[in-house]
């Protein structure tokens, strides 16, 4: 198996889910427009996307284990633009709803299998690899929001600009699936005769889990009240509000093309520890900032600090499978979803009967979890053998 068409397909994979979920998130208005939806019916109709991509990463995972993650994938893949292309045609609430349900559980399987599959490539490769792959996903969500502006500032309908992606998207998906790598992981046979088959050391995923959690809950945060504490709390245009997200989300996209090259000079662990501290002390200057200046300059901050424990999290997690099945990714996984779910509720909670300054203040105590788990970032040693689908067990 040639690895750099493998990498190149992973690569696919990343930049297909940062396409679509940039272009759902990026016309919500429209979607609530459309529907004439209260804020309080769009809240919990576009919440059910995460809860149920949970669902959906749980359930890739167990399929992985049993048939690969490259079938699951394949499948899933070509799933969330056409999801995505049902949301933008909906003629109702109620097929809205089925549509993103299929949509979440799609982003859901999308994202568990191709974890799976960067670390298995990472793992092949004998180098750090998994935080370009996030650097794509980042990339490709900048031009899907870019996308979706010019489309919103058009006549074009909101299921036509879904399908455009989707017709452009899925044959690339269909193309690249096929050099994806193949088969997985699974015991010899010495250890099915010994009864000695290897575990998942569930500890130490699950606290690199609640790690992952603190991250997405900042960065919940972060993208979704960043542009209006600058302008309600500290008096920004809206122009300028809006440079908060950009700063944050253009430094996230500049820490993933270095981590790679990073880790390897200092370390998973010590590489997330100074991260950790590092968001800790950009979410408290954002918090306490007395300009709009200095905010957007702690966004910028906070963006390049929390990016490594993400891409670290899935090589963890996956390095404590010694089956190499990749559920203990897909559990992670989850964890990102629930980081999701609670990061914009916490923060909008507090803002509304405090101020956004303690909201963001708030999260200083939660990132401060990050680099207390940061030993359990260490890389476990990786010993499962891989065994393509046609090869024989050894005897």
């Amino acid at each position: 198996m040639d690895l750099r068409r493998a990498r190149a397909a992973v690569t696919v994979a990343y930049v297909g889910q940062g396409l679509c979920f940039a272009a759902l998130v990026s016309r919500v208005p429209a979607v609530q427009n459309k529907f004439e939806l209260s804020d309080g019916a769009l809240g919990l109709i576009v919440g059910l996307v995460p809860i149920i991509a949970g669902v959906g990463s749980v359930v890739a995972g167990s399929l992985a284990a049993k048939h690969g993650s490259r079938p699951v994938l394949r499948v899933m893949g070509p799933v969330v633009p056409l999801a995505l292309v049902a949301t933008g045609w909906a003629p109702s609430v109620a097929l809205l709803l089925v549509a993103l349900v299929a949509l979440g559980f799609g982003l859901g399987s999308v994202d568990a299998t191709m974890n799976i599959q960067g670390v298995r490539v990472q793992d092949d490769l004998g180098r750090a690899v998994v935080a370009s792959f996030y650097a794509a996903f980042s990339l490709a969500g900048f031009v899907g929001a870019l996308l979706a502006s010019a489309a919103a500032g058009s006549t074009m309908s909101l299921g036509l600009f879904f399908a455009l992606i989707a017709i452009v998207l899925i044959p690339v998906q269909l193309a690249a699936g096929r050099f994806l790598l193949p088969g997985h992981p699974v015991p010899t046979a010495v250890q099915v005769a010994a009864g000695s088959l290897p575990r998942i050391h569930w500890r130490p995923v699950m606290l690199v889990g609640i790690a992952l959690m603190c991250v997405y809950i900042a960065d919940s945060g972060a993208s979704t009240f960043g542009a209006d504490y600058l302008h309600k709390g500290l008096g920004s245009t809206e122009s300028v509000a809006a440079l908060a997200y950009a700063a944050y989300s253009l430094m996230t996209v500049a820490g993933r093309i270095m981590v790679d090259r990073t880790v390897e000079r200092v370390g998973a662990v010590r590489l997330v520890r100074i991260g950790g501290f590092t968001a800790v002390a950009a979410v408290g200057a954002v918090a306490i900032a007395p300009s709009p200046a200095l905010a957007i300059a702690a966004f910028a901050v906070l963006g390049l600090a929390i990016c490594p424990a993400i891409p670290l999290a899935f090589t963890a997690a996956a390095s404590h499978d010694k089956t190499s099945s990749g559920v203990a990714v897909a559990r992670v996984n989850v964890f990102n979803y629930v980081g999701f779910v609670v990061g914009a509720p916490l923060i909008g909670g507090i803002a509304e009967g405090a101020s956004l300054r303690w909201a963001f203040a708030a999260l200083v105590p939660v990132l401060l979890v990050v680099p207390l788990l940061a030993s359990w970032f260490r890389i476990a040693p990786h010993e499962a053998p891989d065994l393509v689908p046609g090869d024989a067990l050894p005897t």
